[in-house]
């Protein structure tokens, strides 16, 4: 397959969409890189054991561990002959801002409102933008009516009030709540 270089995604492709055996491997040195900054993270930690000897800084380092390892499957994959069972791409060929937008919106204002508004609103306010998001990644039109969006905020509260009730009643984990009973 000849090479030729794609100038509008700035990449080197081998025939198809499918990127060459050096940019596969970059990608997976990418994640061996990324695994050792998870590991400095995970070195900062105190690594006091805990309950059956696992201190907190276990699954960061698990997490780096598992990733190191698939960096190094990644580079060596892409060593000896490249993505063998790759697919063609799918999906637009530009990404869709609008979508991203709502799915971020709905992530950043949970985190932000969260101690004011509690979990069980933060995470249905949440997960109603990201569903809108969603929604108009498939191309759904009038996606923001009235009827739906309560659906969508009903359907949050459905999915968010039993994991806060789980973790704080029956996990005795704390999650910040908007009344002080801890039932909401």
């Amino acid at each position: 397959m000849a090479e030729h270089w794609d100038t509008e995604q700035g990449a080197q492709w081998q025939g198809s969409a499918i990127p060459s055996a050096r940019w596969q491997a970059a990608v997976g040195a990418g994640v061996v890189l990324l695994a050792v900054g998870m590991a400095l993270g995970a070195s900062q930690i105190a690594g006091d054991a805990g309950y059956g000897g696992v201190g907190p800084n276990f699954v960061p380092w698990l997490c780096a561990a598992v990733l190191a390892l698939c960096g190094v499957w990644l580079v060596w994959e892409a060593c000896t002959g490249g993505y063998r069972k790759a697919a063609e791409p799918g999906g637009s060929p530009r990404a869709d801002i609008g979508p991203f937008v709502w799915v971020s919106a709905g992530l950043l204002l949970n985190a932000a409102w969260i101690e004011q508004v509690g979990f069980v609103i933060g995470c249905s306010l949440c997960f109603a933008l990201a569903v809108q998001g969603l929604r108009r990644a498939q191309g759904q039109a009038h996606t923001l009516s009235g009827a739906r969006l309560l659906k969508d905020v009903a359907v949050g509260l459905a999915i968010a009030a039993p994991v806060f009730w789980v973790f704080t009643k029956v996990l005795a984990i704390s999650l910040p709540g908007l009344t002080e009973t801890g039932w909401l």
